[in-house]
């Protein structure tokens, strides 16, 4: 029997090989096929050409070459700041709209210079998408599952410059799969010292998460894509891969001979976890987006977790630095219009400021003038922000009630025991020793599953432990339910009771401990949807109205809308405001903050 498993064995491990030289193969020989003839294949309603893949569409996004999706010295320049100091008499007044990290970094890279910024937001907490409060008990609630990529260079850079960067968590560099049962499958990146692309093609091939016959497909899809052209020329894959903005994941990904095992075992779980929609609804640009970063760097594809919540270790850290210059943060403090100028056609031509709610007790609307607007708002927010005028008279404005927000539902379970200790059923219960500091048993990473609502997962008791572990108790499993539509008329009491069910299914040597806590978030409009064909809709931080800018990780930056391209995002705002601070000098309103009555 020993000797029959050592064969079997034996037999894997040669499949595997000769599966990563397969991949090997396929990306050399891809590599060869860049000046082939563009004759173009139909395939479904769409139009490919045989070697970029382009498709006949609206024109996408240019690459401009300098964006830096790349750069890892974008970390030090986000360090470091713009080093752009403005003089007493051109300092500019700024009002933000809104507190996420698009609104907060752009604020302190204008206050770093020497405006004056006011930000306002209608929540009681700041980060937006990304915030976290405590409740009436002292349990630290979130909205999704916040991981951070080891590409996250504008992102780490902030945090470096606010003292925030060791309140990061390094992880294993695998990607963990959990099957219905406990089966677990893998994506290990950890090959003694070797890095992309060959790390990730050995990867795939010796996942167990896909039967062979999916890795064969997954390989060949893999290496006929735009990702191989980004190991020599980065900038034109990545206009490839904007380019096939208008398929979606599935239909590219089928198309060049992979698999719907791979997809509804792998693809789909990562695609939730990215952006909440699977991969029939989600633009090839936003994953290939991510392959083409995988690929080419080796840190792209590890994974970090903040320390505890994002109030503690990301926000208070920003507040305190934007404190220190004298930034103003206004919450609970709602914003009703934009207040504005027309030419005598009624064409915007300039924003004054806007009107907040009045404070509690039934108070006048007041009015809030400012030389600068900026709305940092997630889409939605934008939507109900653009009078009907700015939608008539430019195109930019009307383009953004083309996009759409994802609904999300995060579920918190307490637990008392350790509900992803897979091997060893005493320690599972184990809670009376010093669990602190990450040493509970279990998995200490972000998890995926195929086989449950909640397509990632993580227990925060171990991830995150400084604010999520208690002593005496166990894990504390935060599952985000993607995609969250069904569950948005559905008690919350239905939905904890649904997904401990479905922890179970996936944690059966669980099955006899008790959930001791739960707590449920509905997020009726969260991440923008990364649909095909949006992206040419996503509009640009300098809007046509001078004075009046955006930020977001829904406006344009050559991410995907997460923490890095929120975080892009604002860095890209406050860089064309700096730009433009000469020319912004006739938008002056006065040398000191006006606050009036509304009439």
């Amino acid at each position: 029997s020993r000797t029959k498993n050592s064969c079997v064995d034996m037999m894997q491990q040669r499949s595997n090989i000769i599966l990563a030289v397969f991949a090997f193969i396929c990306v050399v020989a891809t590599t060869s096929w860049k000046h082939l003839s563009q004759r173009k294949i139909r395939f479904g309603n769409v139009i490919l050409r045989s070697s970029l893949t382009e498709i006949d569409s609206p024109v996408a996004y240019s690459v401009k070459g300098d964006e830096g999706l790349l750069d890892t010295s974008r970390m030090e320049k986000a360090f470091k700041g713009s080093g752009i100091k403005v003089p007493k008499d051109k300092q500019l007044r700024v009002g933000v709209i809104g507190s996420g990290l698009g609104g907060m970094i752009t604020a302190m890279e204008l206050a770093e210079a020497g405006h004056k910024v006011e930000i306002f937001d209608s929540r009681r907490f700041v980060g937006g998408k990304v915030g976290s409060w405590v409740d009436k008990d002292g349990n630290h609630i979130e909205m999704g599952l916040h991981v951070f990529f080891g590409c996250y260079y504008n992102l780490f850079g902030i945090m470096k410059r606010i003292g925030a960067l060791q309140n990061l968590r390094l992880k294993e560099h695998t990607h963990t799969f959990i099957n219905e049962g406990g089966r677990v499958g893998e994506l290990d990146f950890r090959i003694g010292g070797i890095g992309a692309p060959f790390n990730g093609m050995a990867a795939f091939a010796v996942t167990q998460q896909l039967d062979i016959a999916d890795k064969l497909a997954n390989a060949l899809a893999l290496a006929t894509s735009p990702v191989v052209r980004a190991l020599f020329d980065f900038d034109g894959a990545l206009q490839d891969i904007r380019n096939l903005d208008n398929i979606s994941f599935s239909d590219w990904f089928i198309s060049k001979g992979g698999s719907r095992g791979s997809i509804k075992r792998m693809w789909d779980p990562i695609c939730y976890a990215l952006g909440f929609l699977d991969c029939d609804n989600t633009s090839a640009r936003c994953m290939l987006t991510i392959f083409q970063l995988f690929a080419v760097r080796t840190e792209a594809s590890i994974l970090r977790m903040l320390e505890g919540s994002p109030d503690q270790f990301l926000h208070k850290p920003i507040v305190q630095y934007l404190a220190d210059r004298d930034v103003s943060i206004t919450l609970n403090k709602r914003v009703l219009e934009l207040l504005y100028d027309t030419d005598d056609s009624g064409k915007p031509v300039a924003v004054r400021g806007f009107t907040t709610a009045g404070n509690a007790g039934g108070a006048a609307p007041e009015e809030r003038l400012f030389d600068v607007v900026v709305a940092a708002t997630d889409v939605p927010g934008i939507q109900r922000l653009l009078p009907e005028s700015f939608r008539t008279h430019f195109k930019e404005f009307d383009n953004v009630f083309k996009l759409s927000a994802v609904p999300v539902v995060t579920v918190q379970l307490r637990f008392n025991g350790w509900v992803t200790e897979l091997q060893d059923p005493v320690r599972m219960k184990e809670l009376n020793g010093d669990f602190n500091n990450g040493r509970a048993p279990g998995l200490d990473n972000l998890l995926y599953s195929a086989d449950a609502d909640f397509s990632c997962f993580a227990d925060l008791a171990l991830t995150s432990p400084s604010d999520y572990y208690k002593a005496g108790e166990g894990s504390l499993m935060q599952c985000v339910l993607t995609p969250g539509d069904k569950w948005m008329p559905t008690s919350t009491e239905k939905i904890a009771e649904a997904t401990l069910q479905q922890v179970k299914k996936l944690f059966p040597s669980a099955d006899k401990l008790e959930c001791t806590w739960w707590n449920v978030v509905k997020l009726g409009k969260s991440l923008y949807r990364e649909a095909p064909g949006m992206d040419v809709n996503r509009p640009d931080q300098a809007s046509p109205i001078p004075n009046f800018f955006l930020a977001g990780s829904y406006t344009f930056q050559d991410y995907i809308d997460s923490m890095e391209g929120a975080t892009k995002s604002g860095l890209l705002c406050s860089e064309k405001i700096l730009q433009r601070t000469e020319a912004l000098q006739k938008y002056r309103t006065s040398s000191s903050s006006e606050v009036v009555a509304a009439v």
